[in-house]
């Protein structure tokens, strides 16, 4: 029973960081929660005033002998803000960071950006009285007035700028006609819309099949019975998962509901979000990076006055306030930027989740390749699984060729393009089709390899490769351990041993070299920072208007171009063993996607994947397309580590700028875990750290990371939880920074 109850008097964003105290009385100890509006007495004159429990407490933060209390609850108002503080509160204790922290990230529009407007001039006079005035202005003489008064009888209201514009009507007339109660001038709101004029609406009726109709009659079923499930929808590349998407979107829309739809940013992109426009036409908007201030606020502003019916975005979408929630739909749901790297570090997947029950809202989660976290969910029965099996109109997958880089080297081809991939780049220029490559550099952490055996160097403590760092040293970012680059390979003795990098431009001049008569467009970083750089060279692929498509992962997320016959994965090694416990998933995941392009039209598709590693079982179950094999592999591995999702982890970061501080910060607050391990009271809890962070320090930051894993969730939490508590009780940490990841995907 909390006591204490901290209150935000005004949701607007500037002041956010003001919370006032008030005691909670007897009768509401039981009731009150995080997010309720309640009422209260505020300022001198003991005014009354509403707010929002942002937290409760039992510790007093001011003077009891001031402090005043809660009158009580306001009752039957459940607005959009407290569902989304109610939300906020729960990230806070499930993710860490303060409550300010994550009322940013619900509440994400910082400032009010300026409100857009449009004048009207609208006729206050019955056509009678109208026509009577009309032949008044012309007996005077009065044309200015006569040929405002005569626009205003044929059309009424007329835009500002319209009147003096077009009809050359100064502003004395238009204030001279409304003095005489003749006229008024309006304002209305006028909100940006994040679409241009290409946006055609026109109400596009799709035709699923029977494997998608059943699909989307088991969801809506289901939730028509009150029961809202998280499903997990497991369809191959090509199946149609957006068909399914927008057919259920659909059947909540006609029920008056609403719907999210998450999908990665880097695959927001005009293709997809046309199929909504066209069903949706104006009850549908997006949200990105690059959208203006203005253009996001005025989004937010028409989802909450109801002008909104669905909001496709990434994962701040989430957060929209729609008050009549049916579906959270997130596409591509294996993503990795579905994961918050900033405070609070919260995962779109769980908090939709919450959300959803929250609101009793369905979750659909969608993917060809499944994150490993998700489908072991589906198959303990806590999430439902669907699959969609074939592609649309049961067009083929791609033919899959797996090319030995080490046999390339011993026969002389040193080129990153290899014999077999040229030759087919030859034959599909000539046969006028498409042609895309993909550079796998995804998390590339400078790992060493050697180029004749293909053996990667590990750390002898954990199973991850050694990160090669500018000092000549590798380095691992689980254990710390150290040792130098060897100058030959301890596997075959080779001298051809060094870390792999392989740049976007440079691939692009060796394609322009080889094939000098193919139009080659190149995506990547460089060449998508305007708010245009997506759409400019995907339409322009997508028109044809290119023979090869060059890029890094962003060219190979959920785009349809049916021409594409080829696709070439240059360097399927280099998310393979990065320091990262994800990477063999990351790979596989990128690889079958990358595949996935390939024959999505009526011509059949065919993938070379290119590597120093061909039997690796990542590789082998990629080329093949076997998402279950290669999970039911990969989950043995987990399990004989223990890392998520047979169990979970928690990364704590210890930060300070002076490198002793955050030394010993570390080592007294590991050593405060263990102690209550070796008591008993932590049983089943494993301590790694603390050690380096992968970057050890960032501008005169020192980090270090102590890792702590546990098969509950819930027991890393309170560890999470006692961790804050004795940090803030203690002066000796008053100087160091503290953040906490639960089952990290990237790490601090």
């Amino acid at each position: 029973m909390a006591e204490y109850a901290n209150i935000i008097i005004d949701i607007s964003h500037e002041k956010l960081d003001k919370a006032f105290q008030y005691k909670v009385p007897g009768d509401l100890q039981e009731k009150l929660s995080v997010g309720m509006q309640v009422e209260i007495p505020f300022g001198n004159g003991e005014r009354r005033a509403t707010g929002y429990v942002v937290e409760l407490t039992d510790k007093p933060e001011y003077d009891l002998g001031k402090m005043k209390e809660i009158y009580g609850v306001v009752e039957g108002s459940v607005p959009i803000e407290s569902q989304l503080i109610a939300l906020a509160g729960w990230m806070r204790k499930n993710y860490g960071g303060t409550m300010n922290h994550a009322l940013k990230t619900v509440l994400p529009i910082k400032q009010k950006a300026r409100e857009k407007k449009q004048r009207f001039v609208k006729l206050e006079l019955s056509k009678k009285e109208a026509s009577g005035q009309l032949a008044l202005f012309e007996k005077k003489n009065h044309k200015a007035r006569a040929r405002l008064l005569t626009a205003l009888m044929e059309q009424s209201p007329l835009p500002y700028e319209a009147v003096t514009g077009k009809l050359n009507i100064t502003a004395s007339v238009v204030r001279a006609m409304g003095a005489m109660g003749i006229l008024s001038v309006e304002e209305k709101r006028m909100y940006r819309s994040p679409f241009g004029e290409e946006f055609k609406q026109g109400k596009e009726q799709l035709t699923l099949n029977q494997e998608q109709q059943e699909l989307v009659g088991c969801i809506w079923k289901d939730a028509q019975k009150g029961r809202h499930k998280t499903w997990l929808l497991h369809g191959v590349t090509g199946s149609g998962k957006t068909a399914v998407y927008i057919e259920l979107i659909a059947k909540m829309v006609e029920e008056g509901k609403q719907a999210i739809v998450l999908i990665p940013e880097i695959a927001l992109t005009y293709q997809t979000v046309v199929r909504f426009y066209q069903r949706f036409g104006e009850r549908v908007s997006i949200l990105n990076s690059k959208m203006s201030a203005g253009e996001r606020y005025d989004q937010f502003e028409r989802a909450k006055h109801g002008e909104l019916d669905v909001m496709i975005g990434p994962r701040s979408a989430l957060f929209t306030p729609f008050s009549n929630l049916g579906v959270i739909i997130i596409d591509e749901e294996h993503e990795t930027s579905y994961k918050s790297e900033t405070l609070p570090r919260y995962h779109a997947r769980e908090t939709a989740i919450e959300r959803a029950r929250m609101v009793g809202a369905a979750v659909v989660l969608g993917s060809a390749t499944p994150s490993l976290d998700s489908y072991y969910k589906a198959m303990q029965g806590e999430y439902a699984l669907l699959k969609l099996e074939k592609r649309i109109e049961e067009k083929p997958l791609p033919r899959c060729e797996i090319v030995d880089l080490r046999e390339e080297l011993k026969q002389g081809n040193r080129s990153i393009l290899s014999g077999r991939l040229q030759e087919l780049i030859e034959g599909r220029l000539n046969q006028k089709q498409q042609v895309m490559l993909f550079i796998n550099r995804r998390g590339m952490a400078g790992f060493v390899s050697c180029r004749s055996c293909g053996h990667v160097l590990k750390c002898p403590h954990c199973d991850v490769a050694l990160s090669q760092h500018n000092n000549g040293r590798m380095v691992c970012h689980y254990c710390g351990h150290e040792e130098p680059v060897p100058a030959a390979c301890p596997e075959c003795g080779s001298k051809y041993i060094s870390g792999f990098k392989a740049g976007t431009q440079k691939v692009e001049e060796i394609v322009k070299r080889k094939f000098p008569g193919a139009r080659v467009l190149r995506m990547d970083f460089d060449t998508t920072r305007n708010k245009a750089g997506y759409e400019k060279i995907l339409s322009s692929f997508a028109n044809q208007e290119a023979d090869i498509l060059i890029g890094t992962q962003m060219i190979v997320k959920g785009h349809d171009f049916p021409n594409v016959t080829l696709v070439g994965v240059l360097a399927a090694d280099l998310s393979l063993y990065i320091s990262e416990f994800h990477a063999v998933e990351r790979t596989f995941q990128l690889l079958a996607q990358a595949a996935g392009r390939a024959g999505r039209g009526s011509l059949p598709g065919e993938v070379v994947i290119q590597t120093y590693s061909p039997s690796h079982y990542c590789i082998e179950l990629a080329g093949q397309q076997d998402y279950v094999k290669f999970y039911e592999t990969e989950m043995e591995c987990r399990k004989l580590m223990g890392y998520p999702p047979c169990g979970h982890m928690m990364a704590m970061l210890v930060a300070s700028k002076d490198e002793m501080t955050a030394a010993l910060s570390a080592e007294l607050l590991g050593k405060k875990v263990r102690q209550a391990q070796d008591s008993g009271k932590l049983s089943g809890l494993s301590v790694v750290g603390p050690a380096n962070a992968a970057v050890a320090k960032v501008k005169d930051i020192y980090k270090k990371v102590i890792y702590f894993k546990h098969e509950d969730y819930q027991e890393l939490v309170k560890i999470k939880d006692v961790l804050e508590a004795f940090v803030g009780s203690h002066r000796e940490f008053a100087n160091i920074i503290m953040q906490f990841d639960f089952d990290p995907m990237n790490g601090f």
